[in-house]
């Protein structure tokens, strides 16, 4: 990084660390303020950095490039996707056959055709591995990539003991290094919904956690939770059981008036209170750091009323040939939103590409998959693909895609709540996909047994990738977080991913 230290308030500040901000009196206040237009502080680099130190180098590897983080909620059958078992017994490798890919020797699912044509862009790690096979740990486990769960860690319910999750500590680092350049945009979002139980409670490992609720990662909600309903709705919807209830949700771009529900024909009367605190913060500030509040409030308001904000999340209304491309559903219209995202300065964007469960295919795996998960998928990430490679941004952006686990090697029957077979939870194995960010196209790192079950060489941990992901984005191995005792946090517990690139 080639930063030396500096001293801040009589301490000495070791090289790659930078101080949590502290909030004096005042500037809570202008955390209020900004809060009343439907934004949190995390929202705005300013805020964050308006007591961090500024880097004097580049970052780790060169320039900081963009992630899309796509997450198969649920659990991708690694049998059914990029890890085959074809020369198996019938109860392991199930009811789908191979096909090759561009790249010799490399076989994944027959239903999968537009990313077969694509391999020399992407690469697979076909060993990644940890202990849990409970949807909510697994859930911690790869949003955040700490394999070990917190003490006093609640399934049932977030809670700022977690662990922060990726996007969240993308954001923050992001900014607070200076690595972010957008004025009117957070470093990181998460689309199109935050993650649900179909009970209705919020999974963990979505939020900043210990981090504190300052830097939850910009949540941007276009698709409305479904209980019973999976998939790339409209026209790949279902549901695991064939309840055959009706799915009548609508994907349309959201005001941009999160969390707090603020429209833009409210902005006025909002406005004019922020006004009037401003004039209070006038009798306690000098003239200097009100003008500095004004920049901050201007870009809240730049994030409401910027036109390109909005196009890019607008994404139901592009043009035909683009629509045809990502797919007129759900799945396409996410990734067509982070693609656009990208492009207006986002610099890591977490697609959830099917809300909680949509992949926890225990049983009707095998139509569903090929009829209303794998299609659509495959459409969306190759478009996606196509869209990055055609500007030339693909080589600056990394995209992964990963679940909470994978599923078991042994195929089963919950006769009680399916007609058809599936497979279980299974955390010791899983395949996670990667294009761009310099990934060598048509890779493979790491195998598993004959039966799918187990690394057999190469095994990967979530810490692995996670810094495979803050790599991509120029976070440097020594950075750390600050907590409000000022106390560092390391950001890496883990090496990137080695031959990915």
């Amino acid at each position: 990084m080639g930063r030396t230290s500096r001293a801040r308030e009589g301490r000495r500040v070791p090289d790659g660390f930078w101080p949590h901000p502290r909030l004096a009196r005042r500037e809570a206040l202008q955390v209020g303020a900004i809060g009343l237009l439907g934004l949190g502080s995390n929202h705005l680099a300013g805020l964050h950095t308006s007591h961090a130190r500024e880097p004097d180098g580049a970052a780790a590897g060169g320039s900081a490039r963009k992630c899309i983080f796509i997450f198969l909620s649920g659990g991708l059958a690694q049998h059914e996707s990029f890890d085959m078992k074809p020369e198996a017994s019938d109860d392991v490798r199930g009811e789908f056959r191979p096909i090759a890919t561009q790249t010799p020797g490399l076989q994944i699912c027959e239903h999968l055709p537009l990313l077969a044509a694509r391999s020399e862009q992407w690469a697979l790690c076909r060993s990644l591995t940890h202990s849990s096979n409970e949807h909510s740990a697994g859930h911690h486990i790869m949003l955040t990539g700490r394999s070990t769960l917190p003490v006093g860690f609640q399934p049932n319910a977030p809670s700022r003991s977690d662990s922060p999750s990726i996007a969240a500590i993308g954001s923050r680092a992001l900014a607070e290094l200076g690595l972010h350049s957008s004025t009117n945009l957070p470093p990181a979002a998460v689309l199109p919904e935050r993650l649900v139980h179909n009970s209705g409670r919020v999974i963990p490992g979505q939020h900043a956690g210990e981090m504190g609720p300052a830097f939850d990662p910009w949540m941007i909600e276009a698709s409305p939770f479904a209980a019973k309903s999976y998939g790339a709705y409209p026209t790949f919807s279902f549901d695991h059981q064939n309840r055959g209830e009706a799915d009548e949700r609508v994907f349309q771009a959201p005001q941009l008036t999160v969390p707090h529900g603020l429209g833009l024909n409210e902005l006025n009367g909002r406005l004019a209170l922020l006004d009037t605190l401003e004039r209070q913060r006038r009798r306690l500030d000098a003239f200097a750091e009100t003008q500095q509040f004004d920049r901050h409030r201007q870009t809240a308001i730049d994030l409401l009323t910027d036109d390109a904000v909005h196009q890019a999340l607008n994404v139901t209304q592009a043009d035909d040939r683009t629509l045809d491309h990502y797919g007129r559903n759900a799945f396409g219209w996410s990734l067509l939103m982070a693609r656009r995202l990208v492009r207006s300065g986002v610099r890591l964007v977490q697609v959830n590409l099917g809300n909680d469960e949509t992949w926890d295919t225990h049983g009707n795996a095998f139509p569903h998959l090929k009829d209303s998960l794998l299609p659509p998928t495959d459409r969306a990430v190759s478009a996606l693909l196509d869209d990055l490679a055609a500007t030339g941004e693909l080589d600056e952006t990394l995209v992964v895609m990963a679940s909470e686990f994978g599923r078991t090697p042994k195929i089963t029957l919950l006769e009680k709540h399916y007609d058809k077979p599936g497979r279980d939870h299974w955390g010791a194995a899983q395949s996670v996909w990667f294009a761009g960010g310099g990934v060598r196209g048509g890779t493979v790192i790491g195998s598993t047994d004959d039966q799918g079950g187990y690394p057999r060489d190469q095994p990967v941990t979530p810490e692995n990738f996670a810094a495979t992901i803050y790599d991509a984005l120029g976070i440097p191995a020594t950075a750390v977080w600050r907590d409000a005792e000022n106390r560092p946090h390391q950001i890496y517990h883990g090496q990137p991913i080695a031959g990915l690139t």
